[in-house]
């Protein structure tokens, strides 16, 4: 199968995301998991070309092989083949210490500059809508490398300014002052990295070394550059596009079906028809 690329009709939009984010997964890294489909692209892509890759899920246990996909980071089956199994707090500390190379986190709302909100939407004290809240998101984000952000795209998601900074992304509140700096200089010696990638249900993005700013670097299949700089509530950087997001391979279809999710836990398997 190797790099034999599926049809259209052969995979969903779900088989596109997963792949995209495992792509992002580079060999010999320390990955950080959360439950979702970030477990399925991690897995993915120790199954294929990032075979000595260390997958810490989030509950603790830390270099889990599990033949099959678990329920959730809390799944026994993460504990199989695991170079140790603790918890929360082992968890996080090897990411503070600096160990963690990527992130796979969600997200409600982003901006411009990678902030992302997983609180509320509206006044924090009288919100509109109260989300589920920062769990690991914030630690992840600042104590990672890279963060890769995976998100359902919607115009009111990519917006000028979040409702709620939960996790900063690369211009960020300086405080007591209140102006708004790079996140090297807010951080300073406890600065690692920061938001690499967003890949959305209509593009991957990314973000420019300097000012920090996103900008789209490949479309999903049907999708234009400009009719995602119409999905976003700021003016999309659409000048720097690559091409379209690489389809799945046979191969990566194969091992998600087959192997990781054959009981279609987070990823649904299209069938032709």
């Amino acid at each position: 199968m190797g790099k034999e690329y599926a049809n259209p009709e052969e995979y969903g939009l779900a088989d596109l995301l997963c792949c995209a984010a495992a792509r992002e997964v580079q060999d010999n890294e320390i990955v950080f998991a959360g439950t979702g489909l970030p477990m399925v692209a991690i897995m993915l892509a120790q199954k294929t070309h990032a075979p000595n890759l260390k997958l810490i899920f989030e509950a603790g246990t830390l270099d889990g092989r599990p033949p099959e996909i678990p329920t959730s980071v809390g799944d026994a089956r993460c504990e199989m083949g695991a170079s140790r199994a603790s918890g929360l707090y082992d968890a996080f500390s090897i990411a503070q210490r600096g160990y963690v190379d990527l992130g796979f986190l969600g997200g409600a709302e982003v901006d411009e500059y990678g902030n992302v909100n997983t609180t509320c939407i509206g006044d924090y004290l009288a919100p509109d809508l109260r989300l589920t809240g920062s769990g690991g998101n914030p630690d992840i984000n600042s104590f990672a490398k890279r963060t890769v952000f995976i998100m359902v795209h919607e115009k009111r998601r990519f917006t000028p300014k979040v409702s709620y900074i939960t996790s900063p992304g690369w211009r960020v509140k300086k405080w007591p002052e209140g102006e708004f700096v790079h996140r090297r200089e807010l951080y300073g010696a406890a600065y690692r990295g920061g938001p690499s990638a967003v890949i959305s249900t209509a593009g991957v993005f990314r973000f420019d070394n300097e000012t920090g700013r996103i900008y789209l670097d490949t479309c999903h299949p049907g999708k234009t550059p400009e009719e995602i700089r119409e999905m976003c509530h700021f003016d999309l950087d659409i000048s720097r596009v690559s091409g379209e997001t690489l389809p799945p391979t046979r191969e990566e279809l194969h091992f998600i079906h087959d192997v990781l999710d054959p009981e279609q836990i987070f990823i649904p398997k299209v069938t032709k028809g």
